[in-house]
């Protein structure tokens, strides 16, 4: 019976639904691993009267068995699409409706590691990128701005919405206001108020109100600008592609990680609102040691 069914429930989904080719097969194979596992699961081949009694409990452990055999989440969220669908062709063609399949949450993907950079690839991203330009105030202004992105662990429209009255006098920290208009004190270190100090000289307007990171036409720096110039530095000294002013936040934090500070810290530091999105950074930590583990140990 079960045989029947996928091969009903092929037929519908092409013709019925124009799903497309690769879709039937992929939708398929997944219908039929769950019958197979329903059939182990309860001991009889899987047809409408067993199919109709199914719990949550079943489809739960379903997606377990899954996991156990090392789908990633994106993978079972994928497996739970072909069942809905599978549901909705047995309610259109026999009437069958599962309620417990309802009750079954999508799961979420796994949100990627952020991208650090190595420490030295970091130093050659703020202290050298004014070598892209051929302008001694872009230079300085390039520089202060990846400098800073690197040094206080800012995202890049944080930085690019300052303006020169909001640099601190010296020995105190800089207030960025970040997403949700949330305040948080950041320190600067000597180095970041050494660039910083360098562009102000070369600052065409440098005015308390006036924005701290300017274009070329005088207005505030546009974030693509400031993009397009980590990209073009990037390629000059054969960096990698995720060398991006938001990779200097990540390695920011990921490199304090490394030199023993906090998680509290580092959350207070880049203004996240949830400890558990910080805590990501502790597995960016764990990857890069099992990397470097894995190039450097003879038996790994």
């Amino acid at each position: 019976m079960s045989d029947d069914l996928c091969l009903e429930f092929c037929a519908w989904l092409g013709g019925e639904r124009r799903a497309g080719e690769k879709t039937v097969e992929t939708y398929a194979r997944d219908v039929r691993a769950f019958l197979g596992f329903i059939g182990e699961h309860t001991g009889e081949t899987p047809g409408l009267v067993t199919l109709a009694g199914l719990t949550a409990a079943d489809f739960r452990a379903f997606l377990a068995r899954a996991a156990q055999q090392g789908d990633i989440n994106a993978t079972r969220a994928r497996k739970l699409s072909a069942l809905r669908t599978f549901f909705r062709f047995l309610k259109a063609r026999h009437g069958l409706e599962s309620t417990a399949l309802l009750l079954i949450t999508r799961p979420r993907p796994k949100r990627p590691l952020p991208k650090a950079l190595t420490p030295e690839a970091a130093r050659i991203v703020a202290f050298d990128i004014g070598d892209a330009s051929d302008s001694v105030a872009i230079q300085a202004r390039d520089s202060a701005l990846m400098t800073l992105l690197y040094g206080a662990g800012l995202r890049i429209n944080e930085a690019l919405q300052l303006n020169v009255g909001d640099m601190p006098a010296a020995d105190d920290a800089l207030r960025v206001t970040g997403k949700g208009n949330k305040q948080r004190i950041v320190p600067l270190l000597p180095v970041v108020r050494q660039a910083i100090a360098a562009w102000l000289k070369l600052h065409p307007h440098p005015g308390r109100a006036e924005p701290l990171f300017t274009g070329a036409r005088g207005g505030r720096l546009n974030a693509g600008v400031a993009q397009k110039a980590l990209r073009d530095f990037r390629r000059l000294e054969n960096l990698p592609e995720h060398a991006t002013p938001h990779a200097l936040r990540h390695s920011f934090a990921t490199h304090l990680l490394a030199g023993g500070a906090d998680l509290r810290s580092i959350q207070e530091l880049l203004g996240h609102a949830s400890l558990s999105t910080t805590q990501s950074y502790t597995d960016v930590d764990t990857a890069q040691l099992m990397d470097v583990w894995r190039r450097a140990h003879p038996r790994a």
